[in-house]
């Protein structure tokens, strides 16, 4: 990574000003030192003010308005800076210290107390704090991760937690409130039960959790069913889970075009966590769901690099408040530059790679795929070849253009790892 590196400006939308120095880190105003953990990349930080979620043509935020809708009377909350304590992303959530999801391999460190957020749970408890006892979190979040048409370091989430007295009757009561509603026609699978693998919590009483989960089931159901409202004969699928900050925990599959995608995880608030905000005495659920999944299947995009693009005739096919399937433009062809090397001795993580591949090439990069991992009999070195498809989504690029961009990546690659090129 270079370091001195200072943007400004980055368009006419998004003002962005960082700069990575040597000892600290700037990012709109805010100054973080730098250690040992630091594995901010200014390609990462370029994105921080663009804020998909917000911009009303987007997608994303089309799906995020939809998905409000559904909530009426919810507070919403969709500004909140990504740059967060690990605290906030990791210690308030319960999430144990040796956890993998912790690691610098999945997420991106200012330093060792500063990440850019990996949820939008990380702000469950500014919205605890603002005595809503209902709101909705969007935002967008970073995690390290390999390259393809699915998954790209910044995505967007958004969260949704509902809380009550724990009294059996104001419970029943809400709970009947919200079922005397229309419900439009879903199929429902859910044949999960509480059990030791995915438990009541000892503070909890079985009535209480059956009343909440049932008022949260019936809330889910209802919103993926206006959100797939075309969709005929609409299946939804309730399986068992875990995650450190629910009990019971599920997450949601629906059956869309023959196959089953998972939409969202969800489950009723560790009590710890409602306890640290002074809600001893209340009960609640929480869910959180990605934009960029649903957002690909409902417009039907077949690349999530296109939700970055500013090209109009992206941009100007969607219109707020509703969904229409993309139109694809003209795909431009991809070129194909494999890079080997032999490893060093220690640990190897294919998602720094990926990092660094995407810092070197950026949005140009549409797959990284390893296709050889040999280990030499003799000498036991392992070596790697991937395979990079390169691929513009708004222009045609040159041979000569592909084997600058490979040589650079090759580059970096040798520095960043201390491989062997083959």
């Amino acid at each position: 990574m270079d370091l001195d590196f200072k943007a400004k400006h980055l368009n006419e939308k998004c003002q962005i000003d960082f700069e990575i120095g040597a000892k600290e880190t700037k990012i709109n105003g805010q100054v973080l030192s730098r250690d040992e953990w630091t594995n901010i990349s200014p390609t990462v930080l370029s994105k921080v003010n663009r804020k998909l979620h917000l911009q009303p043509q987007n997608p994303i935020s089309i799906i995020r308005q939809l998905i409000e809708s559904n909530f009426q009377g919810f507070k919403t909350y969709n500004d909140f800076s990504p740059v967060v304590t690990t605290k906030q992303n990791f210690d308030d959530l319960y999430i144990p210290k040796d956890h993998p999801s912790r690691t610098k391999s999945d997420n991106y460190y200012f330093n060792k107390d500063t990440v850019l957020r990996a949820h939008t749970s990380a702000h469950q408890l500014q919205g605890l704090a603002s005595g809503e006892n209902k709101f909705l979190i969007s935002g967008d979040v970073y995690r390290r991760d390999e390259i393809d048409s699915s998954h790209y370091p910044v995505f967007h989430q958004i969260e949704g937690f509902f809380y009550l007295d724990n009294n059996l009757d104001t419970l029943a009561a809400e709970l009947k409130r919200i079922q005397a509603k229309e419900t439009p026609n879903i199929e429902v699978v859910d044949d999960t039960i509480i059990k030791p693998e995915n438990p009541y919590q000892d503070c909890h009483s079985p009535e209480a959790v059956d009343l909440i989960s049932a008022h949260l089931k019936h809330s889910i159901n209802s919103m993926i069913r206006n959100l797939f409202a075309d969709e005929k004969d609409l299946k939804v699928r309730w399986i068992d889970a875990y995650f450190p900050f629910t009990s019971p925990s599920w997450e949601v599959e629906i059956l869309y075009k023959g196959e089953w995608l998972e939409v969202l995880g969800t489950g009723v608030v560790n009590q710890k966590i409602m306890n640290q905000a002074g809600l001893d005495n209340k009960i609640g659920w929480a869910f959180g769901m990605g934009l960029e999944r649903l957002a690909m299947v409902l417009f039907g995009i077949p690349d999530i690099r296109l939700f970055w693009s500013e090209d109009k005739r992206f941009v100007d096919q969607f219109t707020p408040g509703k969904i229409n399937k993309f139109v694809p433009f003209s795909k431009y062809p991809p070129c194909i530059k494999d890079i080997s090397f032999w490893l060093p001795e220690g640990e190897w993580h294919e998602n720094d790679f990926c990092e660094i591949v995407r810092g070197a090439a950026g949005d140009i990069v549409e797959t990284v795929e390893l296709i050889d991992d040999f280990k030499h009999p003799k000498t036991n070195k392992r070596s790697l070849c991937y395979r990079i498809n390169y691929r513009s989504m708004d222009r045609n690029v040159t041979n000569d253009e592909i084997n600058e961009i490979q040589e650079k990546v090759r580059s970096v690659v040798q520095d960043e790892f201390n491989v062997e090129l083959r």
